[in-house]
């Protein structure tokens, strides 16, 4: 992979409280980055803007809401999204087949009447943040991780959708399940260089998410908590390349 086809495929977490702080990182990375990821920090703060503010600057928006609601609720959501020009968003897929289908078909339906791309919708499976004790013993479910995860994606595959959300450790078992063409993104990326300890329990290193087979990989801490986000960035797509 050469650099310039790693830079389409990462995506930055613009997980800040200010827009002032979220246009200057974009600014800054996006000679680097041309996905930028919105989710619940700076959405709840600065709202639709924060995302016009990224497009303004040319770049992509992965708007990362998460919807879980009724069909009819997450349908109209999905409108709105699409009236924001965001280029994907996700839904999670323990909302069941028919929320998803509504996600689906509420994007289609306001794509085709503004006249403008169908968004990738991609579906949760498991946050990163969880692990098998968590899965069973909070969660109540009685299956290992992988098999959990891979159920969740093939589930969001026959409800329409491009692909999943989902940690690198399971990135072969879904291609496996859900083929070359589903699109899987990919959260808990910590570079070899990084020690500090976090909240994220299933991760792999830039490098080895594309080994496995990832489309995109997001990353946030790395990259925003760098003495020189530029170079943290330059960094990470250096590994992403060395394939």
């Amino acid at each position: 992979m050469t650099i310039e086809q790693a830079k389409k495929r990462l995506c930055l977490a613009l997980d800040v409280d200010r827009l002032s702080d979220a246009v200057r990182l974009a600014e800054l990375l996006r000679g680097r980055v041309s996905l930028f990821k919105i989710g619940f920090q700076l959405f709840t703060k600065e709202g639709p803007e924060a995302v016009r503010a990224v497009q303004r600057l040319g770049g992509r928006v992965f708007l990362d809401l998460k919807y879980h609601d009724i069909p009819n609720t997450v349908a109209s959501a999905a409108m709105e999204a699409v009236n924001m020009g965001v280029y994907m968003f996700n839904v999670h897929a323990s909302g069941g087949s028919e929320m998803m289908r509504a996600a689906v078909e509420g994007a289609a339906a306001q794509s085709q009447k503004n006249n403008t791309p169908m968004p990738v919708i991609l579906a949760v499976t498991v946050l990163t943040s969880l692990n098998d004790k968590i899965l069973s013993d909070e969660l109540g479910v009685n299956n290992t991780m992988s098999h959990h995860v891979t159920h969740l994606a093939a589930l969001a595959k026959t409800s329409g959708l491009d692909g999943v959300v989902a940690s690198p450790r399971e990135i072969t078992a879904i291609r496996k399940c859900c083929g070359r063409s589903f699109t899987i993104l990919t959260p808990g990326i910590r570079p070899p260089w990084t020690k500090e300890p976090d909240d994220q329990k299933r991760t792999a290193t830039p490098s080895e998410a594309m080994e496995l087979g990832a489309n995109y990989i997001v990353v946030g801490r790395p990259i925003l908590r760098a003495d020189d986000p530029a170079a943290a960035a330059d960094k990470i797509l250096s590994d992403m390349a060395a394939l």
